[in-house]
């Protein structure tokens, strides 16, 4: 059997992200072929196009087959980016927040196996062909931080909120070794930020604003933009932000007594919006969106051989 390439994916509610790629969790179906072949995969004689929109929240990934296409894109955008040739063997390296990994490891192993190989598909009108040799679940966030030994180096306890699309997941790290007993995870990821903030928006200055142009905004970037509205949407990020802060601290997380990791999509708005009066110990920002899929990968290498980097 040749050499396996590992793949590391993110699958996130609002995106997917790898170690190259972050595209959108959305996805489209066609039953014929759309105008342009970007971003469109052509799998089991349907098109689709990924990363467009949003979808409703999945609770369970595994219910539709939404998830597995987007892997299927995910993964060819990662063979492209890393120029490897079909016919490929693939290791997935991927993850789950530790609240419900012990629950739900072994169904989305199964469900990412789930179609037998080789697996033949065309991605933006080229084929691929691949066969998924083995999948690796890992604990999300807590991946991340092997990119990152030296933020927790010396540490004994950590706090770790890696804040998602729909939810921010929670976990106490302590000398090293995650606190399974001290994970939550809470529904007040950036898509309820936006949300909310929209609405606010709408309300307030009678203008519909789009996710994007909020998300520019409170990240401190510069965009064309009403200023009332541009006023609204900061103050909106402050509120958000000391609400989360607020029910980390209801859910047992000292945030004055230890250092705090954010990561994830909602890590640039806490780096612009965390205001001195909220008497945050140590707060520490990771801003790169894609550094659970690039953990993933990192932890697949020390636990096989013949695997390959790319």
């Amino acid at each position: 059997m040749s050499d396996m390439h590992v793949i590391g994916i993110d699958h996130g509610n609002a995106g997917m992200k790898t170690r190259s790629y972050c595209f959108s969790s959305g996805i489209a179906e066609y039953e014929h072929e759309p105008f342009t072949a970007k971003d469109v995969l052509e799998y089991d004689g349907k098109y689709y196009v990924c990363g467009t929109g949003r979808q409703p929240y999945l609770r369970d990934k595994t219910v539709n087959n939404r998830y597995y296409l987007l892997t299927l894109a995910a993964i060819a955008k990662e063979m492209n980016a890393r120029q490897i040739a079909s016919p490929a063997d693939i290791c997935i390296a991927a993850g789950l927040p530790l609240t419900n990994y012990g629950r739900d490891i072994n169904a989305f192993s199964n469900y990412l196996t789930s179609k037998s190989n080789p697996i033949r598909f065309k991605y933006e009108k080229k084929d691929f062909e691949i066969n998924i040799r083995e999948v690796l679940i890992f604990p999300q966030a807590y991946a991340a931080l092997s990119l990152h030994t030296d933020m927790i180096k010396g540490e004994p306890s950590i706090i770790v909120a890696d804040i998602g699309g729909w939810t921010v997941d929670l976990m106490r790290i302590d000398y090293g070794t995650p606190d399974a007993s001290t994970c939550r995870s809470l529904e007040l990821g950036m898509i309820r930020c936006m949300d909310e903030i929209s609405e606010q928006v709408r309300r307030s200055v009678g203008l519909s604003v789009t996710a994007a142009q909020i998300e520019s905004v409170l990240k401190g970037e510069s965009c064309a933009m009403n200023e009332k509205a541009r006023t609204v949407i900061k103050a909106e990020g402050e509120k958000y932000t000391e609400r989360l802060l607020s029910a980390i601290s209801e859910s047992g997380f000292d945030t004055a007594a230890m250092p705090i990791i954010f990561m994830g999509g909602g890590a640039g708005l806490m780096k612009n919006h965390v205001a001195p009066s909220f008497a945050l110990y140590r707060p520490i920002i990771i801003e790169d969106v894609k550094v659970n899929a690039k953990g993933y990968e990192r932890l697949s290498g020390a636990f096989g051989e013949g695997f390959k980097d790319g």
